[in-house]
């Protein structure tokens, strides 16, 4: 057996015995969930602790919410949205090229003067 493998092993008979008897067992419970029984025992603990005439006045309040957004407020949103990336855009790229410009005009200048530099030497 190679030296990797037996680790392995060894790693896998230590994390075996860590874990506490019936441990596969609670995990398939706990992967099938709650039986018809405990839904219904949890169900009546929950409408206990209600108050009288709760699913009332959640419909109630459902009904007072405004209705979904219109088409048009849909429109709006997006052209809106559209033109904040725009100018954004815009904006961003007429002062990368202010800054470009500003660079590539110092280069040539210090080219400029070293040319006049050569031409004014004897």
């Amino acid at each position: 057996m190679k030296p990797e493998d037996k680790a392995w092993q060894s790693l896998q008979q230590h994390a075996a015995a860590q874990l506490r008897s019936g441990f596969a067992t609670r995990v398939v419970r706990a992967a099938n969930g709650p039986t018809d029984a405990s839904w219904q025992s949890l169900r009546a603990v929950g409408a206990a602790q209600l108050r009288p005439g709760f699913a009332a006045r959640v419909l109630s309040a459902a009904r007072r919410i405004p209705g979904a957004p219109s088409l048009l407020d849909q429109l709006g949103l997006c052209v809106g949205t559209a033109v904040l990336c725009i100018v954004g855009t815009l904006f961003f790229h007429s002062r990368s090229l202010e800054i470009e410009n500003e660079r590539n005009l110092a280069t040539w200048q210090r080219i400029a003067m070293v040319v006049q530099d050569a031409d004014n030497a004897p």
